[in-house]
């Protein structure tokens, strides 16, 4: 089968053919397992990372289970012998050291905080895997997502702020603002600008964004970090119809993991949507 000349050129401005494409690929890096796993042909993957079949931070987790995990130490990596590992630019530098030191070829996977910045990477791993057209595959699913959450119908609210726990907020900059902002939903004004930021119990009452956003929903105050999130001024200005949950597999990573997370949101603002007589859990 013959590739269209755009795609051709694309494998070979990243220095890939298809003859020469990894035959053994690990993944040290949750978002990498979820791309890999997308992408590669079932054969090339020789190992994921730990997290890889953990469902909380996964959107991949059964295609997961099929493939060896690797555990935190660079020997397990290098005993698979690889001819392409991916890992994360933020993960364990004396790890990247090491296997840099046994020769291995490593390709970096950056953090997203933005949708362009996921199409890109999705590209470039697409292409690094010897299979670009299944990048852009990958990328229409996205896009075709995208339609849906913006056809969606939209609920009367129009600020909103993920709070994590201890207070912790995502800003603009962010996976899950990024996320949100498609969605329709801003951050208030006098939110932490940029990445986010730590926000105390009465400046987020008084910021009064329409709905708030966790991750999970804290059944009480068993530590100190989920305190603000169960205390009695926030759950009087916030009961569960002026909560989202947003998981946190939907906001960690780009690839698959935002085709379900726009999704997700699709069916959440269409319930939001509704009547509440005719809302279901």
């Amino acid at each position: 089968m013959r590739l269209p000349a755009s795609l051709l050129m694309l494998v070979v401005s990243c220095g890939v053919t298809l003859a020469d494409a990894p035959r053994r690929v690990v993944s040290f890096n949750l978002c990498a397992d979820q791309l890999v796993l997308a992408l590669a042909d079932p054969e090339q993957i020789a190992g994921l990372s730990p997290y890889a079949a953990d469902a909380s931070v996964s959107v991949m987790t059964e295609k997961a289970g099929a493939y060896p995990r690797l555990s935190w130490q660079a020997e397990s990596t290098i005993a698979l012998g690889p001819d392409l590992v991916l890992i994360g630019d933020s993960d364990r530098p004396v790890t990247r050291h090491i296997l840099r030191a046994q020769g291995l070829r490593l390709h970096e996977i950056t953090l997203i905080a933005d949708l362009d910045t996921a199409r890109r990477q999705v590209t470039e791993v697409a292409a690094v895997l010897g299979h670009p057209e299944r990048g852009q595959k990958l990328i229409a699913e996205i896009e075709a997502a995208r339609a849906r959450l913006h056809a969606a119908p939209k609920p009367h609210v129009a600020t909103a702020l993920l709070v994590n726990r201890g207070g912790y907020t995502a800003g603009e900059r962010s996976l899950a603002g990024a996320l949100l902002a498609e969605a329709g939903l801003k951050p208030p004004a006098g939110a932490p600008p940029g990445y986010g930021g730590y926000v105390q119990l009465e400046k987020l009452l008084m910021l009064h964004p329409d709905v708030i956003v966790l991750n999970d929903q804290p059944g009480n105050a068993a530590d100190q970090g989920s305190y603000n999130l169960t205390h009695p001024a926030l759950n009087a200005a916030y009961p569960p119809a002026r909560r989202i949950i947003l998981p946190t597999r939907y906001t960690l990573c780009g690839g698959p993991a935002l085709v379900a997370a726009l999704d997700y949101l699709t069916e959440l603002l269409t319930r939001l949507a509704q009547p509440p007589t005719m809302r279901t859990n």
